[in-house]
């Protein structure tokens, strides 16, 4: 245990759910870290698995992501929204990857995730990269 806190992007879960390469760090996380998940990574989720496999499993996922052992940052404060803004602004990132990116910095968390988009922040955002798709 390392005693960091991770925010886990919508990235992180999906390769647990799907048991891609890198299923096993998620799952280590999960079990020995400090673990937020911010309300755009369920609504993402959510939706992403709606398109690619329907109402059914969406929801099934949804409430075995709500059984996971970890926080779920239901609510937005002012100074993690203005943080996104900039994040938005500044790094050109898509508007859920801008909150994502800003929950972790601004719960002083490491960002897990394999999303390139993240790249241009990580001299902003603490940050551990699964495996890519090839």
């Amino acid at each position: 245990m390392s005693g960091d806190r991770y925010v886990l992007d919508t990235s992180a879960l999906l390769t647990l759910i799907e048991d891609e390469p890198g299923a096993d760090r998620v799952q280590q996380i999960l079990a020995e870290e400090e673990v937020l998940i911010p309300w755009v990574v369920l609504l993402e989720a959510v939706y992403i698995s709606r398109q690619e496999r329907g109402e059914a499993e969406a929801e099934r996922r949804y409430a075995l992501l709500k059984q996971l052992r970890a926080v779920i940052l239901w609510e937005v404060d002012e100074p993690t929204l203005l943080t996104a803004a900039r994040f938005k602004a500044d790094y050109r990132v898509s508007l859920a990857d801008a909150m994502i990116a800003a929950f972790a910095a601004r719960q002083s968390a490491v960002l897990l995730h394999k999303d390139p988009e993240y790249e241009p922040l990580s001299s902003t955002v603490r940050q551990d990269l699964l495996p890519y798709k090839a």
